[in-house]
């Protein structure tokens, strides 16, 4: 029997061999952590780059342009938008994952910190309370010896 809704659901989507070659670059680029990533969300520009392997990759998202640059070339091609989409989104799910793990760092030594200036607190009254003891024991004896 016929399914209504097959016809809605995307097919899976075949790239060229230029495309796949340069979602491979972009994908092997972007597991590198010495890669770059910089995101100009208003002018929809998406740069990517590796000063080791001396490669930057610019996505103008608008146009569906990409740009490779290397030492000794730099080109730059008009693509299919589903492609463009299909780059960026792993460009932004891999500058996602990043700052995640920028954000738990920073939450992680925030509760180390202040693990810390608790632990010095608690100290800190442990000692004044021992000062106020001791005092207390001193007052107790002076006023023995005057009676």
């Amino acid at each position: 029997m016929f399914n209504m809704f097959n016809f809605l659901r995307r097919k899976p989507r075949v790239y060229s061999k230029i495309e796949n070659h340069i979602f491979g670059i972009i994908t092997e680029l972007l597991k590198v952590s010495s890669t770059d990533i910089n995101v100009d969300e208003l002018g929809g520009k998406y740069y990517l780059s590796n000063e080791e392997q001396h490669f930057k990759v610019t996505i103008l998202s608008n146009d569906y342009v990409i740009r490779l640059t290397n030492t000794r070339d730099s080109v730059a091609e008009k693509y299919d938008k589903f492609f463009v989409e299909d780059v960026l989104k792993a460009v932004k799910e891999e500058k996602h994952r990043r700052m995640e793990l920028v954000y738990d760092s920073i939450t992680n030594s925030i509760e180390k910190m202040a693990e810390r200036l608790h632990n010095t607190l608690i100290e800190s009254n442990e000692q004044e309370n021992e000062k106020v003891r001791r005092l207390e024991a001193e007052h107790l004896s002076e006023q023995k010896v005057n009676f």
